[in-house]
């Protein structure tokens, strides 16, 4: 779906290399003290003591991380796309940069020193839950100073993972070049307890330097203390524009006075990983096309939809498709 006007997206985010287990019950969540659905940060140490125990359990190897997520799609698209990111010096951290490669991503990967960062994701039947125990490794070591002015040249967004607030220093100096290149800022805050720690923060941050910011309605609720509706509003007034995805019950998208509501589009779901990075892609491309919001939305819609039927965040070329029929007629683009 290129097109002259299709314009370029960087993202900065954490590089890592999804592990992928479909376990039939939960006792190696039992086994090492994962709460089932949660998001635990481990060591090393432990993080390659999950991986023994589920490594001959047929698991799968995905590049992975919520930044590079979306512009993995958003590259699929046809949009010039680049990402910047730490890995370590091994085969995971190969690996990473190799299908950043096969995505058409211009990737710039700096080499820390410890190793490449991994999110093993146990997903567990028979509802397919998913249990995250994420080992950052290389990828916490990406600083301020690691960001060169430079390789911002040429693109028109920039698109950030909340998950990034962990320093907030390298946060701040990634926005601060964005808006001296005049690029348009997103945010995808990522994780509720990652707003709940990072809240003052994060309000400066958005308030000063952001254009768009997606949430789901746990980060919107940490962010602003109200329900989706009232949180879309007040984040809509310290951004352009607002996105509150409300699961099942799809999302709204608020800017001004201008709000939409975004029915979901039904899907067989199997794994929700993924699914607001793939969502944000697809608005921020609708976005850089000119779209109007309701439609920028329904084609982040449209992407989640399809993301939450497979295992992992990499769709399928029938899905894509698909998708990117879909995507057309919503967007009255004729075949």
């Amino acid at each position: 779906m290129t097109s002259k006007s299709v314009k370029s997206i960087l993202g900065i985010g954490n590089a890592l290399t999804d592990i992928l287990a479909i376990l039939p019950d939960d006792s190696i969540l039992q086994q090492f003290n994962l709460p089932k659905g949660s998001m635990q940060h481990v060591d090393a140490e432990a993080g390659n003591k999950i991986w023994e125990a589920i490594k001959d359990k047929g698991i799968k190897y995905v590049a992975g991380g919520s930044a590079a997520n979306a512009i993995s799609a958003a590259a699929v698209f046809g949009m010039k796309a680049g990402f910047i990111g730490k890995v370590g010096k091994d085969d995971i951290g190969s690996l990473f940069k190799s299908e950043q490669r096969r995505d058409g991503i211009d990737s710039m990967l700096l080499r820390g020193k410890a190793p490449s960062g991994r999110a093993i994701v146990i997903i567990t039947e028979p509802n397919y839950e998913r249990t995250f125990a994420t080992y950052l490794g290389a990828a916490l070591e990406l600083e301020p100073e690691d960001l060169n002015p430079d390789d911002f040249d040429g693109y028109d967004y920039l698109h950030l993972e909340g998950y990034l607030v962990q320093n907030q220093r390298l946060f701040r100096r990634a926005v601060e070049i964005g808006r001296e290149k005049n690029m348009i800022i997103s945010v995808d805050l990522a994780s509720y307890n990652i707003v709940e720690s990072n809240n003052a923060f994060l309000h400066d941050i958005v308030e000063n330097y952001v254009d768009i910011v997606f949430a789901n309605e746990h980060e919107a609720r940490a962010f602003t203390g109200k329900d989706p509706v009232k949180a879309a509003a007040d984040i809509a007034k310290l951004c352009s524009i607002a996105i509150v995805k409300i699961g099942e019950k799809g999302s709204m998208v608020r800017s001004g006075k201008e709000f939409h509501k975004i029915r979901p589009r039904k899907a067989v779901a199997t794994d929700a990983t993924g699914a607001g990075d793939l969502y944000a892609a697809g608005f921020l491309y609708a976005h850089s096309m000119g779209m109007p919001l309701d439609i920028c939305g329904k084609v982040g819609s449209i992407l989640s939809s399809k993301v939450v039927e497979i295992i992992g965040t990499k769709l399928d070329i029938p899905r894509w498709r698909e998708a990117k029929k879909q995507i057309r007629k919503v967007m009255g683009i004729r075949e």
